[in-house]
């Protein structure tokens, strides 16, 4: 999946406008959309926010986000959160991306 969204924003970023195509890269991150989608990013940090929209240069909006990221102290919860709203996250900090769905939809989005 995490492929399946890098080649879109590549393929975003070349799209020569035309709608015709299954494969086009706008259709297929209007399937993402709304979805659940967790980012990592180079420092550790994780992401997990609803997918808002994306741009030309692979910079990706997701809204009601929550930052988790590890506290490396002796605490009884390995992982800190806190809560962030509407983030940007850019395309040269980002490391990792997954979308929340079933296995049927992870397969359908993979033929598109």
């Amino acid at each position: 999946m995490e492929q399946e969204v890098g080649e879109s924003l590549i393929q975003l970023g070349s799209s020569d406008g035309s709608n015709s195509s299954s494969s086009d890269p706008v259709t297929r991150v209007r399937k993402l959309l709304f979805r659940r989608m967790l980012v990592g990013i180079k420092d550790g940090r994780f992401f997990l926010g609803t997918f808002h929209c994306i741009d030309k240069q692979g910079n990706i909006i997701l809204q009601d986000s929550i930052e988790y990221r590890s506290t490396r102290r002796s605490s009884p919860s390995p992982m800190e959160q806190r809560c962030l709203g509407l983030i940007l996250i850019p395309s040269s900090c980002r490391t990792s991306c997954h979308v929340d769905c079933s296995v049927d939809e992870q397969l359908s989005l993979l033929k598109v």
